[in-house]
């Protein structure tokens, strides 16, 4: 694998590679088990995407913070309680196709393909491309292909985790009237007044393709959060007695985070005809305040 002088591979901990990018424009790190994005830093910025100091760094398993790709169920299983959350290409190790640079910053592309182990948890055939482009802005692009001989369904998520300085005054603009499903209370639809706030724990999928803005005024910026291929909108802090539930995640770590997710969850239900193919995709701007 010939990297670009931007891009070097490191193993942070045994079997455990690492992509480390160190471009004028932006500094990142994305690890090849579950082709996780881990940090994206703008050049003059602070981290844009949180990660937790607890997460462990083993093959095989996920780890808390940064843009997990769920795929290809979201959230548990439809149907098999025992199944792992958020399906199972977070877990697996993905490989290094292409990665360029040019003065704008970087591009990478990973690969997974269905085999005998992901055919035993799920059995369809499948081809993913994930592309990543680092620089002044971020973007991730999730190419799913059906490689089967018949159709199948799925749903997934880009679970991007965004850092803030206090989620207490934290808002979330471009989901007003907008209904949702708050997944912890109720599966009834409620509908979003004004922006949305985070005085409890929050866990909601909206029904929405808009563009949103994550207004963090205590770190003195926002982010404009956009997306293509997905309806669905997922909000989620867990606030202070679900982050001492987590064992990955410190119990003092909610202030510091909110996630925004391109979904294709509830009834935003993905059907591939053999051949075809659907891109999830999200795109990160940081706008500094003025004042």
């Amino acid at each position: 694998m010939t990297l670009p002088p931007s891009v070097s591979l490191i193993e942070e901990t045994a079997g455990y590679p690492i992509l480390v990018i160190d471009h004028p424009m932006a500094t990142g790190r994305i690890a090849l088990n579950g082709a996780h994005v881990m940090e994206w830093t703008p050049a003059g910025e602070s981290p844009v995407l949180y990660m937790s100091p607890l997460a462990e760094l083993e093959p095989g398993k996920a780890i808390r913070g940064g843009i997990p790709v769920c795929w290809p169920w979201f959230g548990g299983h439809p149907t098999e309680p025992d199944q792992p959350a958020h399906g199972f290409v977070r877990n697996r190790m993905w490989q290094v196709g292409t990665v360029t640079e040019d003065p704008a910053g970087i591009t990478l592309q990973f690969h997974l393909s269905d085999d005998e182990l992901s055919r035993s948890v799920w059995p369809h055939r499948f081809a993913l491309c994930l592309e990543v482009k680092m620089g002044a802005q971020f973007s991730i692009a999730l190419q799913i292909q059906n490689t089967d001989e018949t159709p199948w369904s799925m749903t997934g998520a880009l679970h991007t985790y965004l850092c803030v300085q206090d989620v207490t005054t934290a808002t979330v603009l471009g989901l007003d009237q907008v209904p949702f499903v708050e997944s912890r209370l109720s599966p009834e639809r409620i509908q979003q007044s004004g922006p949305v706030v985070f005085d409890r724990e929050v866990d909601r999928n909206y029904a929405s393709a808009d563009t949103l803005t994550l207004c963090d005024p205590s770190g003195g910026r926002s982010l404009i959060v956009s997306k293509t291929g997905s309806q669905s909108s997922v909000v989620w802090n867990p606030w202070i007695e679900k982050s001492k539930r987590l064992p990955d995640l410190p119990d003092d770590a909610y202030p510091h985070f909110v996630c925004i997710e391109a979904a294709n969850a509830g009834p935003d239900i993905i059907t591939l005809a053999p051949g075809q193919e659907h891109f999830l995709s999200q795109h990160l701007q940081v706008l500094r305040d003025l004042a």
